[in-house]
């Protein structure tokens, strides 16, 4: 929502409440002995949460054009914007914070290779998002399992074989799968915009952006206010980032 990031705005609590639960997990991680801090470092420490805010930003950006959505180079630098400032108020030191995209997903980069393979928690984590998806839509039965079913092709595509394979996800061919849901965007915004309310009622080729983003057609503003103290840096009062999918 605009000006959800002033100050006691919705979006500035949220991401200022994050740090109290953060402290709160290490505490209690400190104190268990299911935590081996010698080998796995501190619980969600800054560097973490700095690579998590990198791959939520830059990563997810280029994840969204993939799947059939632009942007243009102001929406792209206040959408990293935003994402900076949340990250700061979140606690990430400066020092390891993105200044701009192309820092994030060298920070990403440089992250994924400290990181060890993925656990047998982050393998149950993975699943338990995608089969769970479909649930937000109120899908059941056959339609639930289809549509996780085509969420584990469409993750697969994105995130590339290797990694896919070590979170167990299901063999599937990524052949020709981003540009098919690409084309099924399209389709299905061409016939919203010819018929809204057969389009709402029969809707379910592009049911994974509902999960993930927004629906078609509409839009979600973010604002962002420029200042010399906000760490969000840019020299603008104000821009807005609108996104559409596709725009």
């Amino acid at each position: 929502m605009p000006d959800g990031l002033q100050k006691f705005g919705d979006g500035w609590k949220v991401s200022v409440r994050v740090r109290p639960i953060h402290a709160n997990i290490r505490h209690m991680l400190g104190k268990s002995d299911e935590w081996n801090t010698e080998e796995l470092g501190i619980p969600i420490s800054s560097a973490h949460v700095g690579y998590a805010i990198s791959s939520f930003s830059a990563r997810l950006l280029r994840h969204i054009e993939r799947l059939g959505a632009s942007f243009n180079e102001e929406e792209r630098r206040s959408f990293m914007a935003i994402l900076r400032y949340s990250g700061y108020l979140m606690g990430i030191p400066e020092s390891i914070l993105f200044r701009d995209e192309q820092e994030a997903l060298e920070i990403f980069k440089i992250g994924g290779l400290c990181e060890p393979p993925p656990s047998m928690e982050s393998i149950e984590l993975a699943s338990s998002l995608i089969n769970s998806a479909p649930l937000f839509l109120h899908k059941t039965g056959a339609d639930r399992r289809k549509l996780a079913n085509y969420i584990w092709q469409v993750s697969r595509a994105l995130i590339g074989d290797t990694l896919a394979d070590e979170l167990m996800f299901p063999k599937h061919s990524t052949l020709g799968v981003l540009f098919k849901f690409r084309l099924l965007n399209r389709i299905e915004l061409i016939m919203n915009r010819l018929n809204p309310k057969a389009y709402e009622a029969s809707n379910n080729l592009t049911a994974i952006l509902d999960v993930s983003m927004t629906r078609q057609g509409s839009a979600t503003s973010y604002r962002t206010i420029y200042t010399p103290n906000n760490p969000a840096n840019g020299r603008k009062k104000s821009c807005y980032i609108a996104w559409l999918f596709p725009n």
